[in-house]
């Protein structure tokens, strides 16, 4: 038996115990970069020759492909990800949106230009269970200004086309910082 501590303790059989393990490799930041535009970082990144960062192992999810102005994110969900309601925690469709959101906006930033999310909206359309497949998110970078830039995304099941989520990001734009 497995016992849980917190406020009227619970026990779970053992054969109900799973367990996950995943695995990254710690590289330099992005900014270790700053003669790569945004789509260039990003090229690697699906090339293997820049690491990945950690959240998509933890995840589950990774980017498979960048373009000008666009990213695309795949992530396999399982019970791992689960609410107290036996659905794929919100959290999981908002961090896969916040990631090819932001994605889709730095594939559009010169060399040594960083971003960040300062909103993110999320709609989440209908449950995802364990059993709902890889999902895929596509992500469109609507506007990208000097200091402001916005994008679009959709939550999509590859198996069965079925829209999840959808959302928007608007995010700061921050120039290259000065080398000293």
């Amino acid at each position: 038996m497995t016992t849980y501590g917190f406020q009227g303790e619970q026990t779970v059989p053992d054969e109900a115990s799973h367990s996950r393990t995943h695995h990254w490799q710690a590289g330099p930041p992005v900014s270790a970069f700053p003669h790569l535009t945004g789509e260039e970082i990003l090229q690697e990144m699906i090339a293997g020759r820049i690491q990945a960062p950690p959240i998509a192992s933890t995840l589950g999810f990774g980017l498979v492909e960048a373009g000008p102005g666009t990213a695309v994110f795949e992530g396999e969900v399982g019970e791992h990800l689960f609410n107290p309601m036996n659905t794929v925690h919100g959290g999981y469709l908002a961090t896969l949106l916040d990631s090819a959101l932001g994605c889709a906006v730095m594939s559009r930033l010169p060399a040594g230009t960083a971003y960040t999310t300062t909103q993110l909206n999320v709609h989440m359309v209908r449950p995802v269970f364990a059993d709902s497949g890889k999902l895929r998110c596509e992500a469109v970078a609507l506007h990208v200004g000097r200091t402001l830039a916005t994008a679009e995304a959709r939550v999509v099941g590859v198996e069965d086309g079925k829209l999840y989520a959808h959302g928007t990001t608007t995010c700061a734009v921050l120039a290259p910082r000065p080398t000293v």
